[in-house]
């Protein structure tokens, strides 16, 4: 029989006891759609989340948004009302991250976005606030680019590239760049991820006849023109973005991608990175995780910048988390505002595509020693140049 003094201690121990509240996490991913290979990456990382942080049990909730910006914000808006997340990742695509801000700041949820563009976190606001993103802005990628051309005595050049927000924030970026390193552009033409035929736009951009030719798309349909000006007899140099980087472009584009240079995070070709580069070790930890999990993946190819971007976003929220829960309990708004704050006091938090330090802002938090350039030769992503 237990003392009075005995039940009181029990008592004490009960309140004393650390409350291990689940800490829910939604992720929406565009694992069918025209960006099927992005998400499908990414999801692969997802997977490999570990189901506790400090101490806390995590529930993820993944859902497919079909590469469409409405199903994205249907998405969104069903996480947090329904599922009560703490914490939002994705989507893969910019036009989703954009239509995404409105619900993610009317709810005051932090959302860390695998989407490129800049502008989805710049310029700073009340609504971009809640929002952090994982790859690198398009000016990294477009300053190494247009050195590499420039360093290649490269003088005409043209640009083919997506008619969504993707496209139009490298045409910004590399227009500038461009003017910067003294390249003189002499054709702009567009497409859309679902078109079947570029053929207009590459007879444009083949009249101009440019030293070399820039792609801006991303996933498999960024095959699409390099086909079309292998199959046209275009012997210029072609680039194309950091979106290439999967399989799945490998495979579609097969020898019509070869030569190929394009700049890149250091995930992709991490076990080819210099060995002082500063990110080489979390990035090649990470590659042997993922190629552990999935052997059939282990060509050397089966790294790719979604699949990098996804890692880095757990452990960008892991630190969050971690800051959130010496002053908030998961599952209230207080714990949503710690971890929008826990992630933007972020500082030298080393990912494999690169070291973040986080200010209010600058929710990219990556400089220089985020990208580097790469080529596909013999069908393989082969590290070029940089970092």
């Amino acid at each position: 029989m237990l003392t009075r003094r005995a039940v009181c201690s029990v008592v004490a121990a009960l309140f004393c006891a650390p409350v291990f509240a689940q800490i829910k996490v939604g992720v929406d991913l565009s694992m069918t759609g025209p960006a099927a290979a992005i998400g499908a990456a990414s999801k692969k990382a997802v997977l490999l989340w570990p189901k506790n942080i400090a101490g806390q049990p995590i529930e993820y909730i993944i859902l497919d948004d079909a590469s469409d910006p409405g199903i994205a914000v249907r998405n969104a808006r069903k996480l947090i009302n329904e599922d009560k997340v703490d914490i939002l990742i994705g989507p893969n695509l910019t036009s989703s991250a954009l239509a995404m801000l409105d619900v993610v700041s009317e709810s005051a949820t932090p959302m860390v976005t695998l989407a490129a563009a800049a502008s989805i976190v710049s310029p700073m606001d009340d609504k971009r606030k809640w929002v952090f993103k994982m790859p690198q802005n398009d000016s990294h990628m477009a300053s190494i680019l247009t050195q590499d051309m420039a360093d290649r005595g490269i003088h005409k050049v043209a640009f083919i590239g997506f008619s969504d927000a993707y496209g139009e924030g490298w045409w910004s970026e590399f227009s500038q760049f461009a003017a910067l390193r003294k390249l003189s552009i002499v054709d702009h033409e567009r497409y859309a991820r679902t078109d079947a035929s570029v053929m207009g736009q590459v007879l444009k951009l083949m009249a101009a006849k440019p030293d070399a030719i820039l792609i801006a798309g991303s996933g498999t349909p960024a095959v699409l023109p390099q086909r079309t000006l292998v199959e046209r007899g275009y012997h210029g140099q072609i680039y194309q973005t950091h979106g290439i980087a999967s399989p799945e472009f490998l495979k579609l584009g097969g020898k019509d991608v070869e030569g190929t240079l394009f700049p890149t995070g250091p995930a992709v070709v991490a076990t080819q990175l210099p060995a002082m580069n500063p990110v080489k070790k979390v990035a090649a930890a990470f590659v042997e995780k993922y190629q552990t999990a999935y052997p059939a993946e282990r060509s050397g190819n089966g790294i790719t910048q979604f699949a990098a971007d996804a890692w880095g976003a757990y452990l960008l929220m892991a630190h969050g988390i971690t800051e959130a829960l010496k002053t908030a309990t998961p599952g209230s708004k207080a714990f949503r505002v710690a971890l929008r704050d826990g992630i933007e006091s972020t500082k030298n938090l080393a990912v494999p595509q690169g070291v973040i330090n986080m200010t209010p802002t600058d929710h990219v938090g990556l400089d220089q020693r985020s990208r580097v350039m790469a080529r596909i030769q013999t069908g393989q992503f082969v590290y070029a140049s940089g970092g």
